[in-house]
């Protein structure tokens, strides 16, 4: 087991701190091109597929999709690539023909598929949440990482002008050290309703069971869980915190420095027995860093119409104006809202009318970062496993807490386990459906 020390050190490491290099990893095509492959062939995985098709150096081998009318789409596009329903086909099949993968399925699946791209040497761009449960996700950074493949997250948002901006701005110490934090989403992934007791008829090219995976047998609701809204699905999804989280978290995660949370404790309403609640309130407490300006540090989640305390918004001003979605810190000098995709501002604005020590940033591509990291092999992307795996934990941490309202859950991080609740300690890894287990 490792040490404290040790795991911290490792889990917070970043760009900046000189990640590993990988050797003979590079594109293996005979035009010097990454061959990649897509898992999932509409929605997000469409957009990073597009978003990747930009780089001159990047071509699309072989697409998998459950939903065999997601083809159409995809082939029109890349009309050379080969197609699969069968996700374990095509790792199979397109071993020796594929560099990379995007993993850009529903949440649930995202540590299955992943890990076997990874156990087979192929450079990895894992969306958001890296994976659904805590134990996959900490398998998820230690075989990418012991395995010696590049690795990326999707939160896109990370490479983004605002978010960077606002990261400077807290370094350089624009609000001096940092007291709490307030992140929150107006999102709802939410369902108060527990599952209906019907089956509906499984469209013609959908595999139903194929699209279950690891998840227990069920029947087919039509538009129920496929394909917009599984997110507010327990077996499938993370809720707001799980889709909104890991872009939020990251201003604050890379800014202040932070590592595994110590704690956590949700004071929202409890998801039922199928889907995630709505209106969520979740505490983290966190080891301070040279950033903030105590021990410790907290930062709270909001969802929905929860919101952060009315006095914390009334330090920005006009409360109506406040933004749906972003994260206020309160520091010892001042105050800097960063609205999620905006730039952020700092108050009291009279104080920092003539502030002119804004940060000059350089233009960055998540998706091509990711790319020339794979071709090149010289270094790791900026929203690397290392990076991304700590903080998709404090996230999932955060779903899990909101089972055991009002409930300080202690995290062990090195031991990956909740000393003090043997009931939440069950939920850190899950049941797998026979035959779908990861090993």
């Amino acid at each position: 087991m490792q040490s404290r020390r040790h795991f911290i050190r490792q889990s917070a490491a970043t760009l900046f701190a000189a990640p590993w290099v990988t050797t003979g990893m590079r594109a293996a095509s005979p035009n010097g091109k990454l061959r990649h492959a897509a898992f999932g062939a509409a929605g997000m995985s469409m957009a990073d597929m597009s978003a990747m098709s930009n780089h001159p150096m990047w071509e699309l081998t072989a697409v998998c999709d459950v939903d065999t009318r997601n083809f159409a789409n995809a082939q029109k596009k890349w009309p050379n690539i080969r197609v699969y329903q069968d996700w374990r086909e095509l790792l199979e099949k397109e071993a020796d023909n594929i560099d990379s993968v995007n993993v850009s399925t529903p949440d649930h699946m995202h540590g299955s598929i992943g890990l076997a791209a990874i156990a087979k040497g192929k450079h990895i761009y894992g969306q958001k949440p890296l994976a659904h449960n805590l134990w996959e996700c900490r398998q998820m950074v230690e075989r990418a990482r012991a395995k010696g493949v590049m690795s990326q997250m999707g939160i896109q948002i990370s490479s983004a002008f605002t978010e960077r901006h606002a990261v400077a701005l807290i370094q350089m110490g624009a609000i001096g050290k940092v007291k709490e934090a307030h992140t929150f989403s107006n999102k709802k992934w939410g369902d108060l309703e527990v599952r209906p007791t019907k089956s509906d008829p499984i469209p013609a090219g959908f595999d139903w069971d194929k699209w279950l995976g690891v998840a227990s047998e069920r029947s087919y609701i039509e538009k129920y869980d496929h394909p917009g809204n599984w997110r507010k699905r327990r077996d499938f999804g993370t809720g707001t915190l799980g889709d909104m989280g890991c872009h939020m978290f990251s201003g604050w995660f890379r800014s202040l420095d932070l590592a595994a949370p110590i704690s956590v404790k949700s004071t929202g309403p409890v998801p039922n027995k199928d889907n995630w609640a709505i209106n969520a309130v979740v505490e983290y407490t966190f080891k301070g860093t040279k950033y903030t300006a105590g021990d410790t540090v907290k930062v709270t989640w909001t969802d929905g119409d929860a919101r952060p305390p009315a006095e914390v918004m009334a330090l920005v001003g006009d409360v109506s104006k406040f933004p749906g979605q972003g994260t206020i810190y309160l520091g010892t000098e001042g105050v800097l809202l960063s609205p999620h995709g905006s730039t952020p501002l700092l108050y009291p604005r009279e104080k920092f009318a003539k502030f002119g020590a804004y940060p000059k940033l350089e233009p960055r591509d998540h998706w091509a970062d990711f790319i020339d990291c794979c071709l090149k092999g010289d270094k790791q992307p900026s929203a690397n496993f290392d990076y991304a795996g700590p903080l998709t934990e404090a996230v999932l941490l955060g779903c899990l807490a909101s089972a055991f309202p009002g409930e300080n859950l202690v995290w062990d991080a090195p031991g990956l386990k909740i000393p003090n609740n043997a009931e939440a300690d069950k939920m850190v890894r899950r049941d797998y459906r026979k035959g779908w287990e990861i090993v």
